[in-house]
């Protein structure tokens, strides 16, 4: 009996891939992300995360006294240095959830994505969340996109007696932040998904 070789794979059958994978991945981020970004992040690093200054301060985000600093058994840091440390590990918490999620999905679905197209959409989804989750970022872009005025205008008194909010939930901030984490999650499919499809020619 004659072996028949594989048909060929064609560019309606690269572009079905691609579409299934784009699809699955879009599904997965956007399903996934809420619970990653506020299920799965530590009080702390929520508080913390947009932190800057010179100011010294503990492990917790409180001010440090001179006895703290002077004591070397004390973690002692700049609010700028804590800021980054809380962004850093809220956003390597949220890829661990969102690549559990997306492998856990994927297989269950019987497509064998390969690890290189996963990690160039996981790498476009971690390093951005980062920037916009440390503020200033986000800020800016605001300012030049001319939402400065929303961002001042829109934020929330949490407690009496206590100053306005201006980057947590309900104020502009916090949803231009979530916007543009999921409007980003559609193009880090979308290049995983191409990827992928090349992949498979």
């Amino acid at each position: 009996m004659l072996h028949q070789p594989p048909p060929a794979v064609t560019q309606w059958d690269t572009a079905v891939r691609a579409c299934i994978v784009f699809t699955v991945l879009g599904a997965v981020f956007e399903g996934v992300h809420e619970t990653a970004d506020q299920w799965f992040q530590a009080s702390r690093d929520a508080v913390n995360k947009g932190r800057y200054g010179d100011e010294t301060v503990l492990r917790d985000g409180s001010p440090a006294s001179p006895e703290d600093i002077a004591d070397p058994l004390v973690w002692t840091m700049s609010a700028t240095t804590l800021g980054r440390i809380s962004a850093a590990r809220h956003v390597l918490c949220y890829g661990a959830v969102q690549t559990v999620a997306t492998v856990a999905v994927t297989r269950a679905l019987g497509l064998r994505i390969r690890p290189a197209a996963l990690a160039a959409g996981a790498a476009i989804n971690l390093g951005t969340h980062l920037a916009i989750d440390r503020r200033l970022p986000l800020m800016r872009l605001a300012a030049v996109l001319g939402k400065g005025e929303y961002v001042k205008t829109c934020t929330v008194v949490r407690s009496e007696g206590k100053g306005a909010d201006q980057a947590g939930p309900g104020t502009a901030l916090f949803a231009l932040d979530q916007a543009l984490h999921r409007g980003i999650g559609v193009a880090a499919a979308a290049v995983s998904a191409v990827l992928a499809a090349r992949a498979s020619r």
